[in-house]
């Protein structure tokens, strides 16, 4: 086993998250003005539309990682909100024992296990009607389908009525 040395990379939890990839500045400062001033109206336009879209990829890339960041934060904060559900959801199965051990005070012990038995299947069965029906909700995006339709249909119209195209027969019955 070789030892750990610090130019070898530091892998799992300790590790250092690798910068985003580079992406080219926009000039803050007036050095590139001089060139600009003898330039044509087309390099202008060109150099402005540069710097426009190195601008808008700069800005992708800052929220990019702005909203890597915050989620990564939201996963670690939801991971103790898992673990508080997970030791809840094993404390209910005392909570039921207790109930079922009150009931044995008026009934027998197995008439109050078997009440609380019919209570939490109750329980479950009223949930799985309500997630049923609420699936038996979901519809298909009709909206969605409509537009990608009516969108197949522009683009299949545009084609030119007077240039058919090879595979398709000719709609005047002279020319056949």
């Amino acid at each position: 086993m070789s030892p750990v040395t610090g130019t070898q990379p530091r892998t799992g939890r300790h590790a250092k998250p690798e910068p985003p990839p580079a992406v080219p500045a926009v000039p803050l400062s007036p050095v590139e003005l001089p060139q600009l001033a003898d330039a044509s109206l087309g390099e202008l336009v060109r150099e402005a539309a540069t710097h426009f879209s190195t601008l808008f990829r700069s800005e992708v890339e800052l929220a990019k990682a702005e909203v890597t960041r915050e989620v990564r934060k939201g996963v670690k904060g939801s991971v103790f909100f898992v673990i508080a559900l997970t030791i809840l959801l094993f404390s209910l199965f005392f909570l039921f024992i207790t109930v079922a051990e009150v009931l044995a005070i008026w009934l027998p012990q197995w008439l109050g296990f078997g009440i609380v038995f019919g209570l939490m299947l109750a329980a479950a069965a009223g949930f799985a009607l309500l997630g049923w029906r609420r699936m038996r909700s979901i519809r298909k995006p009709e909206r969605t389908i409509s537009t990608v339709r009516d969108t197949g249909a522009a683009l299949t119209r545009r084609r030119s009525v007077d240039e058919p195209r090879a595979d398709e027969p000719s709609a005047d019955p002279l020319t056949e």
